[in-house]
C-alpha cells in the first residue's frame, strides 16, 4: 500500500466516515461515505446509501477498496467547508494511484459552490445538492463513461418520502426520521434556505411507517428531524402551504408538528420520540401539551436562541425579541417544569457590542442551559448578513466573547447535572460505556448521560437508576427497582 493511501486511511479515522451494518456482497461496489454537519446530513446519508445499493454500491468502511468516495457536506461554517477541502485534497492524491475512483461532494456545499468544485478547483468528478439524490447511479454512470456530472437543481416537492434508508454506523437502538425538508425562515446569516431549498413537509403515513418498521427491527428511539419542525404542516393533498389559503377540507385533514408528534407517540409506548430543530417564533403551546401528555415524548428540547438581544436578534432576522424567547422558555416550563434545554448561541454576530454581549450572558444565565453549542460567527456569502451589513467584530473580540460565554455554559451544565444528584430517571440503554466493559450508558428522558453497572442489561432495555454523582458531561447511577 502506497504511503499517501496509508495516510487518507489514517485521517480519514478523524472525521466522521458512515459505515455500513451488512455485510457486502463478494460482486458488489463499494462505497465510501463521510459525513460533516448537523444530523439532518446524517439521515440525508442514509437516503444516499439506499440509492446507491439499490444500484449495486454498498457502503464501506475501507477507503482503499472503495470504487466511489463521497463527502456529504456542510455549508453553515466556513471552518466546515476547510475540512472538507482538506479532505478532498486528501483523496484526489489517492486517485493518482486508483484512476477509476471516483470522488463526490454532496449536500450543502455542494449546492453553494455548484461549477466551481468541477471547472476551478477540479476536486471532484460528481457534485450533487441535497435535493438531486435520486439522480446519483445516473451521475456515476456518466463519470464512468469519460464525463464529469453534475446536478443542483433545488426542488419544491422532493422529501424522499418513499425511500427506505438504510441505517449506517448506528447502534440500532436510535434512528433518525426526516419529516421536512428546507427552510422558509430566512435568517440573515444562514445558507440554509439557499443550499436546502423551500420548506416542504413530509406525508406523515410515510413517517409513521417508518417509524413502526424501526420499532420493529428493534429501535427504541427516533428523532424527528427539519430544519424547522414547529412549521411541518401536511394538508393531505401534499407540501406545505399558507394555512389561510386552506380549503374547509383541506383543513380538515392538515396535520401540523403538534398532531404529528402525537401520532408517532402512539406508535408504541415504548418507542421514545425526539425532535430537532425548533424556532422560538413557531414553537405553539400545542405542542408543548402533547409532549407533556406523552411518557415516550422526551422531555428535551433543543432551543436556539443565538442572541440574547434583541437589537441583535433584528438584524440577524430571527422573528422574535428576547422577551419574547424568555415567553417561549416560560411555556415549556409550564407544561414540562423539568424539561432539558439546550441552545445555539452565535459570538461577535456583526455590529455586536460589549453590551449587546452581556444580554447573551445573563439570558444563559436566567434560562439555565443544560447544554449549549457555542461558535464565532462566520459570514456565508450570499447571505443577506453579507450584503446588508459588514462583520466588523474583531477575530479577537469573538474569540475572548465566545471563551466567557463557554465558561458560563460549563458552570451551568455542572450545576444542571448536580440538581439531579439523588434523581432516579428511566434510562434507554445504548451501549458499552467506552471507559469499562462492566458499565453501561444510556441517556434520560432530559438527553443526559447516565452511566451505571451493566449487571444483565443488554442495548435497548430501558432501566431505573437513581444518580448519586456527576461531572459537567455525565450522570452516575446504581439501578433501582
Amino acid at each position: 500500500m502506497l504511503e499517501i493511501e496509508k495516510k487518507v486511511i489514517e485521517e480519514s479515522k478523524q472525521g466522521q466516515p458512515i459505515l455500513l451494518n451488512t455485510e457486502i456482497p463478494a460482486n458488489a461496489k463499494r462505497l465510501y461515505l463521510e459525513s460533516y454537519g448537523c444530523q439532518m446530513n446524517f439521515s440525508d446519508s442514509e437516503i444516499v446509501a439506499s440509492i446507491m445499493q439499490e444500484n449495486g454500491y454498498y457502503t464501506t468502511n475501507n477507503l482503499y477498496e472503495s470504487d466511489v468516495i463521497m463527502l456529504n457536506t456542510c455549508a453553515i461554517r466556513e471552518k466546515a467547508e476547510q475540512t472538507v477541502r482538506k479532505r478532498l485534497t486528501e483523496f484526489r492524491k489517492l486517485k493518482k494511484s486508483k484512476p477509476s475512483l471516483i470522488i463526490g461532494v454532496l449536500g450543502c456545499m455542494a449546492e453553494r459552490l455548484k461549477e466551481k468544485f468541477l471547472e476551478e478547483e477540479k476536486l471532484v468528478d460528481i457534485v450533487v445538492g441535497p435535493d438531486a439524490y435520486r439522480s446519483l447511479p445516473e451521475l456515476v454512470a456518466e463519470v464512468n463513461g469519460g464525463q464529469r456530472a453534475m446536478n443542483v437543481l433545488l426542488s419544491l416537492e422532493e422529501t424522499y418520502a418513499d425511500i427506505s434508508p438504510v441505517r449506517l454506523g448506528g447502534n440500532g437502538i436510535t434512528a433518525f426520521i426526516s419529516i421536512m425538508r428546507g427552510c422558509d425562515n430566512m435568517c440573515s446569516f444562514c445558507v440554509v434556505p439557499f443550499t436546502r431549498g423551500r420548506e416542504r413537509s413530509r406525508n406523515p403515513e410515510s413517517i409513521l411507517k417508518e417509524a413502526k418498521e424501526l420499532f420493529e427491527d428493534g429501535y427504541r428511539e427516533v428523532t424527528l428531524l427539519g430544519q424547522n419542525v414547529d412549521s411541518y404542516l401536511w394538508y393531505g393533498g401534499g407540501p406545505k402551504k399558507e394555512f389561510k389559503n386552506f380549503t374547509e377540507e383541506e383543513k380538515y385533514t392538515a396535520v401540523n408538528f403538534a398532531h404529528l408528534l402525537d401520532m408517532v407517540a402512539l406508535v408504541n409506548p415504548d418507542l421514545r420520540i425526539r425532535y430537532t430543530t425548533s424556532n422560538p417564533r413557531d414553537m405553539t403551546d400545542e405542542v408543548l401539551q402533547v409532549m407533556a401528555k406523552h411518557e415516550n415524548i422526551c422531555e428535551y428540547i433543543h432551543l436556539p436562541v443565538q442572541s440574547g438581544n434583541t437589537a441583535v436578534l433584528e438584524r440577524m432576522n430571527r422573528g422574535y425579541s428576547r422577551e419574547e424567547y424568555f415567553d417561549r422558555i416560560a411555556a415549556i416550563k409550564k407544561y414540562m417544569p423539568d424539561c432539558g434545554l439546550s441552545t445555539d448561541i452565535i459570538c461577535g454576530f456583526c455590529g455586536e457590542t460589549d453590551e449587546e454581549h452581556e444580554d447573551t450572558k445573563s439570558l444563559m444565565l436566567e434560562v439555565g442551559f443544560d447544554y449549549a453549542y457555542m461558535f464565532n460567527y462566520s459570514e456565508r456569502p450570499k447571505t443577506l448578513a453579507e450584503r446588508k451589513y459588514s462583520d466588523d467584530v474583531l477575530e479577537e473580540v469573538k474569540t475572548k466573547r465566545l471563551a466567557e460565554v463557554i465558561v458560563i455554559q460549563r458552570k451551568l451544565s455542572l450545576e444542571s447535572n448536580q440538581r439531579d444528584v439523588g434523581k432516579t430517571f428511566k434510562v434507554l440503554i445504548e451501549g458499552t460505556s467506552k471507559k469499562s466493559e462492566d458499565d453501561v450508558f444510556g441517556r434520560n428522558s432530559q438527553n443526559k448521560v447516565v452511566v451505571f453497572p451493566k449487571g444483565n442489561f443488554k442495548k435497548g432495555d430501558y432501566a431505573v437508576v437513581k444518580v448519586y454523582e456527576c461531572n459537567s458531561a455525565t450522570l452516575l447511577g446504581t439501578v433501582v427497582n
